[in-house]
């Protein structure tokens, strides 16, 4: 098995109202409580709306809070962003960033990335870093160039590797039902390692991209594989348990 402490996280993005919100995160902090102790972290990650009423929910429980987003200052006239720092009082101990969506959908690049990252780790938050490639990039055999590039370009030098999680997210299996052989996600991790030097073996990689209750397992049973980012999965308790329960 992993030497290293595994780790679910559950990414909401831009779903959830207070009320549906509270009681999703009530559900998972049952089932969390009921399962204690956990030898797993279990982090969930709602819009940015409901975190400070969801990590109410979640005090005394084995769950923690984390955000999907933040800006690279401390503070400033930027409208409608959040500091790292704004993250930390709301409880948070995590942070997704770099997620594809950001990448994509918001044309952020590598080097703005890691700006964030310094950002979020100088505030004390863990960062969860995503890479992956596109569909095109896999048919043309890019996924090493691809991972290798993103990951050394989105770190900042001054990383704090104790502070770090990597997750790879191939962007073609994200909500759709793909995935990669297991065997293919062990290549690719073992590759993040490989990057990141000597620390290596003590960073966490997580998987992510449509991962659900039916194939988590496969994913899972991999020593190189210290856990998942769980997407559109995480937004039923039970389904989102199943997942999480792997790693008990």
């Amino acid at each position: 098995m992993s030497r290293r402490r595994r780790m679910v996280v559950a990414n909401w993005k831009m779903y959830g109202r207070l009320t549906s919100g509270l009681v999703l995160a009530r559900e998972i902090a049952e089932k969390a409580e009921e399962a204690r102790p956990l030898n797993f972290d279990l982090v969930l990650c709602p819009p940015a709306t409901l975190t400070w009423a969801i990590g109410e929910a979640l005090l005394g429980t084995p769950v923690m809070l984390g955000g999907q987003d933040c800006h690279t200052a401390t503070h400033g006239a930027y409208t409608g962003d959040l500091s790292a720092a704004m993250f930390v009082d709301l409880g948070c101990r995590y942070i997704i960033l770099g997620h594809s969506e950001r990448r994509y959908g918001h044309g952020e690049s590598s080097e703005l990335i890691a700006q964030k990252v310094e950002a979020a780790q100088l505030a004390g938050l863990t960062t969860i870093v995503c890479v992956g490639e596109t569909a095109d990039e896999l048919k043309a055999g890019e996924t090493a160039e691809i991972i290798e590039k993103q990951l050394r370009e989105s770190l900042p030098k001054k990383i704090k590797t104790a502070n770090l999680v990597v997750a790879y997210e191939p962007i073609w299996a994200i909500g759709t039902g793909q995935q990669p052989e297991p065997e293919d996600v062990v290549t690719v991790h073992k590759q993040i390692r490989k990057v990141l030097g000597e620390v290596g073996e003590t960073v966490r990689v997580l998987y992510g991209g449509s991962v659900t209750p039916s194939n988590a397992e496969n994913i899972l049973c991999e020593d190189e594989v210290d856990g998942v980012l769980v997407g559109s999965a995480s937004l039923n308790a039970d389904g989102f348990w199943a997942i999480a329960e792997k790693c008990q």
